[in-house]
Formats: C-alpha cells, structure tokens, sequence
C-alpha cells in the first residue's frame, strides 16, 4: 500500500472502535511520510447525530488514532441523509473537535470505563489535527452551513455518488477533500480516462490555488470508495500517477 499511494482512509473506525495495537501496526507498515484519513464513528454521526457526543468523542479519540503520530491525517465526519443542518447543532459539535493532538490527548483522557485498559493517552508533539465533513443533505446546500465550516477551519467534502446524493463543492478549509463513490454506479463503477483526467486538472487547481476565489494553494486528500467490484485502488493509482 505505502509502495504505490501515499494516502489511505481508514474506515474500521466508523463502525467500530480500534484498537492502539491496529493503529501502531498500521503506522508501522507504511513509510514515514504516509497519510492516514481516519473515519469518524458513526455512533457520533449517525446515532447520536452530532449531539450530546461529547463521552463518545472522547472514546473515539482514546481508542488508539493518536498512536498513529505523524502518519495522522484529517478526521472524516460522515453525516447521513436523514441529518438535516441545524445551525446550533453543527456550530456545537465543530466546537468540540479538538485542533491539535494535545487537545485530542485532554479530551481522550475524559473516555469512560468502556475504555479502561485499552486507551492510548500518548503523543509525540503538540500537531494540528484536520477535520472534514461530508453531509448527505440537501439542506447543507445553505451558506450558513458553508459560513460555520469556514470559521471553524473545516472542510467540506467534495462527494461524487453518481448523483445519490448533492455534490457540495465550497472550498471551506486549507484543505480540500474530496471522496469519489463512482460517477454512473454507486459504489461500483470504475472512473474513465476521461473522468480521471478531468478530476486530475481540478485537484491540480486547488494544488496551485488557481481554482480559489483567493489563489491560495490547498492541500488536497482524494480517496475512492468504488471498492464493490475492486475498482478503488487501480483508480487511485492511475489519478496518482496524473499527479505530481
């Protein structure tokens, strides 16, 4: 993996808590400078729904993510359809979201018993930690929406889901991040050339910052998810190599 990409999402941790041991085996196999994206629970997503999440937040940060150290990558905040943007929940919840590994360190050490003896409450150095979220509503096509993730430094995800559901596209961050599901099927379908080379030339805008209304340059994570037929990781070596 580390060989040909130089990136991965890590999706385990949305339906379950890992453990330290996964995340430092991990790290261990890829080259030092890797990046790991780490999905977001989704008890915090998608059952709790950004509310009253502060325990499971602390779980979640508790469970092992920051044994990853300088391989750790942006969080990926997945909200359903079904979630709706509400104002006061969304600014509450980006609130909590700790910005740098020693806020992540002082909230994990809040986790509760369910944590006891399997927690890793280590750090190397006081880093910055990224956040993105890809919301499923329509309802976040309300600049509002778009205002609160630009104060509070988040991105918004870029989803391309075969039209399922909205493709947001408001650079929100000093990151851009973008998740292809598949252009005609759902989770299935492979990317053409043609898409590939169309999607190389936009990431290649936010690289250099021509495609931002401030010509500052992003740092851009793009994973696929077309993974039903095994097209993700031919796809993401050929938009790889398209790349510098």
């Amino acid at each position: 993996m580390g060989e040909r990409l130089r990136s991965v999402e890590l999706n385990g941790s949305f339906y379950s808590l890992q453990r330290p041991t996964s995340y430092r085996r991990w790290r261990e196999d890829v080259p030092a400078d890797f990046v790991f994206a780490v999905k977001g629970s989704r008890y915090v997503t998608h059952m709790l729904r950004l509310t009253g999440a502060h325990t499971a937040l602390a779980n979640f940060f508790a469970s092992g993510v920051l044994a990853l150290g300088h391989t750790l990558g942006p969080f990926l905040w997945q909200l359903p359809e079904r979630v709706a943007f509400d104002a006061d929940v969304l600014d509450a919840f980006l609130t909590q979201l700790p910005r740098t590994t020693g806020d992540a360190l002082a909230l994990a050490r809040q986790h509760d018993e369910r944590l006891d003896g399997r927690d890793w409450l280590e750090i190397e150095d006081d880093a910055p930690l990224r956040h993105a979220l890809e919301p499923r509503s329509a309802s976040f096509a309300d600049p509002r929406a778009t205002e609160l993730l630009r104060a509070h430094d988040v991105s918004l995800v870029l989803a391309d889901t075969a039209g399922r559901w909205p493709a947001f596209d408001a650079v929100t961050s000093d990151h851009v991040y973008v998740r292809l599901h598949g252009s005609s099927e759902l989770y299935a379908s492979g990317y053409t050339d043609d898409e590939l080379d169309a999607w190389s030339a936009r990431i290649r805008g936010w690289l250099d910052g021509s495609t931002t209304p401030d010509a500052d340059p992003r740092d851009v994570y793009v994973y696929f998810d077309n993974d039903a037929r095994g097209r993700a990781p031919h796809d993401a070596v050929a938009l790889a190599g398209r790349l510098p």
